[in-house]
């Protein structure tokens, strides 16, 4: 007996190490050796820590704005509760195929008819009964009730049962819900990344902002003094008084071009409030007051495209994706090989509570059972089919979310090139309208040339100053747009915000 024992748990042990469905591999996709687009060369000795990429930017308060929305917006709690649903689901995955125990107790209580047939067959038996025993327990010494008369039975024990991995369906189960842990961890990463650069990206455009205020009161101031020289030559008639008027009509329109920038400027402080899980209104006070200078702009580390599989969070949460689609598969092909169960059930089971507990009161049974499938109509091999299609469309997804990574690197190194090329011609068109203003204004002020001519040349002076400092604020964020594209601001000891709600 031990020997066939031995035996069965020997031929159950080898099947048992039996896992159907496809083994994982990590995808292998052709990437470039290098990317295309020109990039800035990292000056000697400068190190730029990917995971933080705001502080190579030098400002406090943009690197304060990122931390806090880090900490607190609603979109990375979300991501965080994800990571926490997919590690239960690890526990439940892990439980499915594990034996479950319970325990049980219970008291009958069964009153027999007087009127059923078996009633009639314990009159015959047992004696004769009228039917109105009014104890607990009408039992005859024979051990049956008679009609009418009741039973009483108290029963307390376990039940332990246990449904065999014997394909391996449980442990390709517990492989998807490993892979969707990484992928929501992953996700929660690339949220980080995304928020990062959307604070940077509407910090950016809050400074543009300020620095089209500072140019247009920069320009009413410089206006102004040109009103007071045209005033005092008008006095002396050397100008006609329209002039004047013509001057004074310019600075009104100037002014008028402030208003929209001031609703803007409180605009962009409503985004940044709300991306740090503040109140809109939250940063109005603190943004109003004078920010720190901008400092250069930094070299920015791209690396290799092959890089870009390792860091880009996206990346990591589809390849991960496709573990799991891949593990679903060993999942369904298991449900087409028969299950195999074990159940056992040990009970102290008596008529009285006072011999409950005694050995005359034990009662086991055991069960083995077995379920082949015959007949579906093919349910289960279409359940096999849809999950491998899932898993084509997960790596189909993994290729475009690879591509579409190198394709942002790409992109944002050619806009950072084409601007940066472009922001040195606009310095240079700047100082060509300043001096050209300068000149127009003292041949005005000898009376040389019209006024018409001075108003042009502060018109495109105005318009030259404009347009570089939207060019300083767009060299900004088309860095930005490079660090989130190569994957940067997240790292392996990230902390997870605290949870909103129990």
């Amino acid at each position: 007996m031990m020997k066939k024992t031995a035996a069965l748990l020997a031929l159950m042990g080898t099947v048992a190490g039996c896992t159907v469905g496809p083994n994982y591999t990590p995808p292998q996709l052709a990437v470039p050796t290098a990317y295309s687009g020109p990039q800035a060369a990292m000056p000697p000795g400068q190190a730029i820590d990917p995971a933080r990429w705001w502080d190579a930017f030098g400002d406090p308060v943009l690197a304060g704005l990122i931390d806090r929305a880090l900490k607190d917006n609603p979109d990375m709690a979300t991501a965080a509760s994800r990571v926490r649903q997919a590690r239960l689901g690890e526990i439940q995955a892990r439980a499915q195929y594990k034996p479950l125990v319970n325990a049980d107790a219970n008291v009958t209580d069964v009153r027999f008819s007087k009127n059923a047939g078996f009633s009639q067959l314990a009159r015959a038996f047992g004696g004769g009964g009228s039917g109105s025993g009014s104890g607990s327990s009408g039992a005859t010494a024979g051990g049956i009730a008679l009609p009418g008369d009741s039973i009483k039975t108290f029963a307390v024990g376990f039940d332990a049962s246990w449904e065999l991995d014997v394909f391996g369906g449980g442990r390709r189960g517990v492989e998807g819900a490993l892979a969707r842990t990484e992928a929501a961890e992953w996700s929660r990463r690339d949220a980080a990344v995304t928020l990062a650069a959307e604070v940077a990206d509407a910090y950016f455009a809050l400074r543009l902002d300020q620095d089209q205020v500072a140019v247009l009161n920069g320009e009413i101031e410089r206006q102004a003094r040109a009103l007071q020289i045209s005033g005092n030559i008008a006095k002396v008639g050397l100008v006609p008084a329209i002039d004047v008027t013509r001057q004074n009509g310019n600075i009104t329109a100037t002014r008028a071009r402030l208003e929209p920038l001031k609703a803007d400027l409180d605009v962009r402080k409503h985004a940044l409030g709300t991306l740090i899980g503040q109140n809109p209104e939250a940063l109005l006070g603190e943004l109003s007051t004078a920010l720190p200078v901008l400092a250069p702009l930094p070299a920015i580390p791209t690396g290799l495209p092959s890089d870009l599989l390792r860091r880009r969070p996206d990346v990591r949460a589809a390849e991960r994706n496709l573990a799991a689609a891949t593990a679903d598969i060993g999942v369904a092909v298991a449900d087409l090989y028969p299950k195999f169960s074990l159940t056992g059930l040990a009970q102290l089971i008596s008529t009285t509570l006072g011999n409950l507990f005694t050995g005359d009161s034990l009662q086991l049974t055991g069960t083995g059972a077995a379920t082949f499938p015959l007949l579906d109509w093919g349910r289960r091999k279409a359940t096999v089919g849809m999950r491998k299609e899932l898993r084509e469309q997960a790596y189909q997804d993994y290729r475009s979310t690879v591509l579409t990574a190198l394709r942002d690197v790409e992109d944002a190194l050619s806009r950072i090139d084409a601007e940066r090329r472009r922001n040195a011609l606009l310095r240079q068109a700047l100082g060509d309208a300043d001096r050209s203003a300068t000149a127009d204004l003292s041949r005005y002020q000898a009376g040389l040339v019209a006024q018409d001519t001075v108003l042009n040349t502060q018109i495109d002076v105005l318009r030259a100053r404009e347009n570089l400092a939207a060019s300083d604020a767009q060299l900004r964020q088309y860095s930005v747009a490079l660090f989130k594209a190569i994957g940067g601001g997240w790292s392996e000891t990230m902390a997870e915000p605290a949870r909103g709600a129990n």
